[in-house]
């Protein structure tokens, strides 16, 4: 099975999902579900609803069903990928006859759209675009900030394409390679550069500012660029790049902060910045790299 992870929005809460390139369908986290439609406090009372369920379908003679939900491994909220129970969109209209509860009917509709919306954006590529623009406004995020957000995107994706393109590994090296960029140009890894802002779960780039996306953008333009001029091969090389790329940027920062006389990397994550903290669906505009590299 040949999929793309994503994450999509049913009322503002995340349901974690995948494309199968083969068959052309979605399939969704059965736990996510479960835990919107029962409105669950968390993924341990989430899964704890799911077990009792699966118990009661089979009961009833179900078993086929339970049979034929598949497991992939999903992103957790500690970050970790663990096999997780899914389901595509016949199964899981099944499951949901099986749970009491107002939001079946909305959920429904919604995995209608879903669908719809991913032939629609196969068809023209803009309409990923516009979908997620509307998102980021709707949870407060100003034009300027989204404007920002969309070439960072760009330039995110045109980096990982170059280190593809160099033998680099998607996964770990790249997360180890965006840590080294990171680390060149702000001081911090991602992981500390996180832990400044108070994120756990939360997309490091949706609690940037519009100054810190600039210079995480001209690091990994910088990046690129290098890249193509010096066309490294291998890991260590291409990481000396990145960490040269990254420096780019940082005396960029040095140089910013001394004419400011004060920081221009800052503590406040999205909530203080008037936005709602979320992460976003950016599997649909680039792959599921971008979101592994970015923890």
């Amino acid at each position: 099975m040949s999929n793309t992870e994503s994450l999509q929005l049913f009322e503002d809460q995340p349901i974690r999902s995948a494309w199968d390139e083969e068959a052309e369908e979605w399939y969704f986290s059965i736990v996510d579900v479960v835990g919107v439609l029962t409105e669950q406090p968390d993924a341990r009372h989430a899964s704890t609803y799911w077990a009792v369920l699966k118990k009661r379908l089979n009961e009833e003679g179900a078993s086929e069903l339970l049979t034929n939900c598949k497991q992939l491994k999903l992103k957790a909220s500690d970050g970790k990928r663990r096999a997780t129970d899914v389901a595509n969109t016949e199964q899981l209209l099944r499951i949901i006859q099986s749970i009491p509860s107002k939001k079946a009917e909305p959920f429904k509709l919604w995995l209608a759209q879903v669908g719809r919306e991913r032939i629609e954006e196969t068809l023209d590529p803009e309409l990923i675009v516009d979908r997620l623009v509307s998102t980021y406004e709707r949870r407060g995020y100003t034009r300027e900030w989204i404007n920002q957000r969309l070439q960072a995107i760009s330039a995110r994706k045109e980096l990982t394409d170059e280190w593809k393109d160099r033998g680099v590994q998607q996964g770990k090296e790249y997360a180890i390679l965006t840590d080294e960029l990171t680390r060149a140009w702000s001081g911090m890894t991602t992981r500390q550069y996180k832990n400044l802002k108070g994120l756990k779960k939360e997309s490091l780039r949706d609690n940037m500012s519009t100054t810190e996306l600039t210079l995480n953008q001209l690091a990994e333009v910088a990046t690129r660029e290098l890249s193509q001029e010096e066309q490294p091969v291998g890991f260590d090389a291409n990481k000396r790049v990145a960490q040269a790329g990254g420096s780019v940027a940082g005396n960029a920062r040095k140089d910013l902060e001394q004419r400011l006389g004060r920081p221009v990397i800052t503590s406040q994550n999205a909530s203080p910045l008037n936005h709602v903290v979320t992460q976003m669906i950016e599997a649909s505009v680039a792959t599921a790299d971008e979101e592994n590299a970015d923890k």
